[in-house]
């Protein structure tokens, strides 16, 4: 029997009733949309969390295109990103001019493999991305020593972790420049948002110049990001009815919602234009950040839970989750994920979350435009195939939890 409430990660996976109330003040004053003190305010928050200079942006996409426009270098300088990595990141490296080079993965972590990345490194090598994927600490130690030994940027890429007082201690420590992502599924949520952090002094006098040219988001564009919390939250408990589905396309039709990827980004195109972070949505991200750690203890409770299920079932993760993890999501390794996700489905667990089945992230992605050549990263694109992620957002329950385990168990046997 399907489920009433449904289990997922992308229908407003941080839209609780606190989020909501506070969404809803914000649209009571649209003299705070803009500007505010609320920026400022999460500038400095980020600053003394992480002990760098802060740039904020209307989107982790543009805070890196800002931060590679402020790189100097060669013409269509090269920066090397991990293959099963997000379509916005080369699009962004694309964006600023330059050229996206993509090394494999390591099975154990989903994160970049050092040896090969040392491969990839040429003479126009500028920088490399190194991505915590899913909130997998990458191996940040050898990438530090390749970029000391090479003289390159280390831009470390925590759209999908922000590490609090209790860790991971490797995580934003050994970066020149740190990425945060405030999106609707990120660590903290602003609905939109992203912040670049330096600790480069000369860097960050360009970043600011960066952040200084940027341009502000329309009032109406701002107003439908806030409406945001209250189309999901109508319409997610009544999505396994088909309600919700229609209401969600409603909604799109007539501009209620501002999608996540653009029609010109799903094809491999984003403009070098860079805009402020709104006051309203930096309010919602410093919110979100003044309850990290409660945030984070909820994800490693449930990532604790996953692990424990996984190792009694026999279920195949990544070798380097361990319990005390803040994941994004918890990963599984499994031969028919995409037939498993469809059978889920139809219980109303909605385990698609755009990370699956596709090397350049969400599936249909444009690999030719972003530089991505088919076969080339032989572990991203075996691992892509296999994974089927359990979520551990803020709004998804120990109860829930539970279902989703005992129901993926009573499938995984039916099948075998």
């Amino acid at each position: 029997m399907p489920l009433f409430r449904p289990i997922h990660h992308t229908f407003a996976p941080h839209v609780g009733a606190a989020q909501m109330m506070h969404a809803l003040a914000l649209l009571a004053q649209p003299w705070k949309w803009k500007d505010g003190t609320e920026r400022e305010a999460l500038r400095c928050a980020l600053a003394r969390q992480y002990s760098a200079d802060v740039f904020l942006f209307a989107s982790g996409r543009e805070a890196l295109v800002g931060l590679l426009k402020a790189l100097k270098g060669p013409e269509r300088a090269e920066v090397i990103v991990q293959a099963f990595t997000c379509l916005v990141v080369p699009n962004a490296i694309l964006a600023a001019g330059k050229v996206p080079v993509y090394a494999d993965i390591g099975p154990d972590t989903l994160n970049l493999d050092p040896a090969d990345v040392e491969r990839r490194i040429t003479p126009r090598t500028q920088a490399i991305i190194c991505q915590h994927t899913f909130g997998i600490p990458a191996d940040t130690h050898r990438l530090r020593a390749l970029c000391d030994r090479y003289e390159i940027l280390l831009i470390e890429d925590c759209a999908h972790m922000m590490p609090d007082k209790h860790g991971p201690t490797t995580v934003a420590k050994d970066g020149d420049a740190i990425l945060f992502s405030f999106g609707r599924d990120k660590a903290v949520s602003g609905i939109t948002g992203g912040a670049m952090l330096s600790r480069r002094p000369g860097l960050s006098v360009q970043l600011q110049a960066e952040e200084g040219r940027a341009t502000s988001l329309s009032l109406l564009h701002i107003k439908r990001l806030l409406l945001y919390p209250f189309v999901y939250a109508i319409a997610r408990p009544l999505y396994g009815m088909g309600i919700g589905k229609v209401l969600l396309i409603l909604a799109r039709t007539v501009g209620a919602l501002v999608p996540i990827l653009t029609s010109a980004e799903k094809q491999g195109t984003m403009s070098p234009t860079l805009h402020k972070l709104p006051n309203a949505c930096a309010a919602l991200a410093l919110t979100g950040f003044q309850r990290l750690t409660a945030i984070n203890d909820h994800r490693r409770a449930l990532t604790t839970y996953y692990f424990a299920e996984a190792a009694q079932r026999h279920w195949t993760f990544p070798k380097a989750i361990h319990p005390d993890l803040p994941l994004q999501k918890f990963p599984l390794f499994m031969k028919n994920a995409e037939g498993i996700r469809r059978a889920l489905k139809k219980q109303n667990i909605h385990l698609q979350d755009g990370w699956s089945g596709c090397t350049i992230c969400p599936p249909g992605s444009p690999q030719e435009s972003v530089c991505y050549t088919p076969a080339s990263n032989p572990v991203a694109e075996s691992s892509a195939t296999m994974i089927l992620s359990l979520p551990t957002h803020p709004t998804m329950t120990e109860g829930q939890a539970h279902a989703l385990a005992e129901r993926l168990d009573i499938l995984l046997k039916q099948t075998i």
